[in-house]
């Protein structure tokens, strides 16, 4: 089972997102919070595996409520509900600890696909937010320096996989392309990030950007 904990300050909201996630067969919700100093109680259960939390500005007490979390549950994964999708939140969003985040166009399909990622121990964006965070990062790219030797590592199969992600595919969309599991989809992207010896997402568009993996 996924043990999720679900934080909205606003009470229906909280428990629209409840009622959603209750009907996924391995998926179980200790608490649904919409108070913050009760939030802060809950998350500390060792049992928790992901937070999904609804933020709705980039405030400097919003983006401390982020760290806060990570630091009272570190095993606990931050799945964010951006309702605003601006640019400017979304990056204050991907520099904080959050692992995961939803744009408020994400499907209900998404928000399952993003907790069972993030409990597989992956990042995930969607699709606008994927999209934002290689436009922000294009430019600040450094000269085009070859990494063959980390390039020659991955196998056919894992550049396939790569290629896929950089045009924004889901994983079950992944799957689906190349006729195989969504397990065995989350098993190549853990071991390009450790061929490639890449920490985050946001390294590894760099990486492929730079290899022309990825096409801009």
């Amino acid at each position: 089972m996924i043990n999720i904990g679900i934080y909205d300050e606003h009470h229906l909201m909280g428990q629209g997102l409840k009622l959603l996630l209750d009907q996924v067969d391995d998926f179980d919700v200790l608490f649904c919070a919409d108070g913050k100093e009760q939030l802060m109680n809950l998350v500390q259960n060792k049992s928790l595996n992901i937070l999904v939390l609804t933020i709705h500005d980039t405030s400097v007490r919003t983006m401390n409520l982020i760290v806060r979390l990570s630091l009272l549950n570190p095993k606990a994964r931050l799945l964010i509900l951006a309702f605003d999708n601006s640019e400017d939140m979304i990056v204050k969003i991907v520099k904080s600890k959050a692992k995961g985040i939803l744009g408020r166009d994400a499907s209900q399909k998404e928000l399952i696909e993003a907790i069972r990622t993030l409990r597989n121990g992956f990042d995930y964006f969607n699709r606008s937010i994927n999209q934002m965070v290689l436009n922000q990062y294009i430019d600040k790219l450094e000269a085009p320096e070859e990494k063959t030797e980390g390039l020659n590592s991955l196998s056919e199969r894992q550049i396939e996989v790569l290629k896929l992600w950089g045009r924004s595919y889901s994983n079950q969309e992944i799957a689906d392309e190349l006729c195989i599991s969504v397990r065995t989809v989350d098993a190549h992207k853990n071991h390009i990030m450790q061929k490639l010896q890449l920490k985050s997402t946001v390294e590894l568009v760099k990486f492929s950007i730079k290899n022309n993996i990825i096409e801009i």
